[in-house]
């Protein structure tokens, strides 16, 4: 049965989608005005690996994130670069779809633009406004927390909590923290809208967003624990008052932040690391086990010595692995005396692996069964052993790596690829001394021969006259 911490009710609940099999999952995408940062790749990993894992159950499972490319930070940035700030936008989130190719997520079934969604957003805010859950000031829009009496309930703050929070100065706001729904502004990009022209608040770009393909009420909401304030909150209140229906969210899950050797990432602290930083060190299969040792919901020290400590235990497993595949050619297929204990402690594991999956995607106790199978293995197997119970052995490291993001492009693998390149680049050298000496029907074998493998050489025919 699996279990999940829901940061709503701040317990762990039993999972159930509102439709049977099918589960709607949105999570809050980046805001595209820099490159992304190892921040990004936690909370993107995390959730890729629970897609994975619900699909891996049988969830039928729709994964909808959105991309903010209409913000202040993306509009200060265009101007610094003397650009279309949708331009800069459109060319930031290609840069973001290619740390996600790095980082081997392929989960996503659609990104959401905010851009794209402007009718919808108009729309909803004017639903809000007849309502009078909203209301116009200058051609700003603000929704009016007062009227809305669930606010607070996700982040669990109290009325005078709340009111600590200045969310944006202004004087002619009917409360200090009501929030901008749409935004009076000239120059680009804006848009013309019944309250004059300007562009959406964040929040209200969201709940557009998942109204639009998911309707009023989905399943799981993702997001980083920042997020839960004031953004989040935004976001129930706004589709609650809009549609009536409660809750917007069944299951909100957030990740925990990211510090850089115990202090938070910043740029003005000099430690800010992107994605592309990290790729020119480490492959993304370390990044994906080193977040993975740390459960979704806890804070990570993100420390080189941690990732490389993390990159020796993917190297010891990619050795095991490779241990037991060398093996398959040389082993009997008669069941040996010593093969059954070793199908029992590949059972053991597996059901420990999916016990912690099960309990709220707990993956540093599934990745230690990982490990641990990894050495009962290296320790019992050896050329007596029986290739059904390797080939088992095989298949249990096959179904963990899919559903963690490794063991998908073998160490060794690489290794014999890049030998094959090089012998192929020498051959094709040879050929080329052969030509040269006008030994026409060795060279002409050895490009026959290449080009049966795919390999394909075109001469010029003129060098033979």
């Amino acid at each position: 049965m699996l279990k999940v911490f829901n940061t709503l009710s701040r317990k762990i609940e039993e999972f159930q989608p509102i439709n049977g099999n099918r589960v709607n999952l949105f999570v809050c995408g980046p805001t595209v005005y820099d490159l992304s940062h190892i921040g990004h790749a936690r909370t993107y990993i995390a959730y890729d690996i629970i897609v994975r894992y619900l699909r891996f159950k049988g969830y039928s499972l729709f994964y909808l994130m959105n991309i903010t490319d209409v913000d202040d930070k993306i509009i200060k940035r265009a101007r610094e670069t003397n650009q279309h700030p949708l331009e800069l936008a459109n060319n930031f989130a290609q840069e973001f779809y290619k740390d996600l190719a790095f980082l081997g997520i392929k989960s996503i079934n659609l990104f959401a633009k905010a851009s794209e969604h402007i009718k919808e957003i108009i729309f909803q805010i004017d639903e809000l406004i007849k309502k009078e859950y909203a209301y116009v000031v200058d051609g700003n829009v603000y929704f009016n927390v007062s009227k809305f009496k669930d606010y607070g309930k996700l982040s669990h703050q109290t009325k005078n909590e709340l009111k600590r929070h200045r969310i944006e100065p202004d004087p002619k706001k009917k409360n200090k923290i009501d929030f901008s729904l749409w935004k009076s502004r000239k120059g680009k990009p804006v848009w013309k809208s019944p309250w004059g022209e300007g562009r959406p608040g964040w929040h209200i770009e969201d709940t557009a967003i998942t109204l639009t393909y998911f309707g009023s009420q989905y399943d799981v909401h993702g997001g980083a624990l920042e997020l839960i304030f004031p953004h989040h909150e935004a976001e129930i209140a706004q589709a609650e008052s809009m549609t009536g229906k409660k809750p917007l969210v069944k299951y909100w899950i957030h990740t925990g932040i990211v510090n850089v050797n115990g202090l938070k990432m910043s740029k003005s602290l000099g430690n800010f690391i992107t994605i592309r930083d990290i790729a020119k060190k480490y492959n993304s299969e370390i990044l994906r086990l080193f977040f993975a040792q740390s459960h979704y919901r806890s804070s990570i020290d993100f420390r080189e010595d941690n990732l490389k400590k993390a990159g020796e235990t993917l190297g010891n497993l990619n050795r095991i692995y490779k241990k037991i595949y060398d093996l398959l050619d040389k082993v009997s297929d008669d069941l040996q005396s010593e093969d059954e204990a070793v199908i029992k402690k590949i059972e053991e594991y597996e059901h420990k692996f999916y016990s912690a999956m099960d309990n709220d995607f707990n993956t540093p106790l599934a990745i230690s069964a990982l490990i641990s199978l990894g050495k009962e293995l290296d320790k019992r197997i050896n050329e007596t052993t029986c290739k059904g119970t390797l080939r088992l052995a095989l298949e249990s490291f096959d179904r963990f790596g899919s559903l963690l993001g490794l063991f998908e492009y073998k160490e060794w693998n690489r290794f014999e690829e890049k030998i094959v390149n090089e012998l192929i680049k020498i051959i094709i050298k040879l050929r080329e001394y052969l030509r040269k000496r006008k030994e026409w029907k060795i060279s002409d074998e050895i490009r026959d021969k290449l080009n049966k493998m795919g390999i394909s050489l075109e001469d010029n025919i003129d060098e033979r006259n």
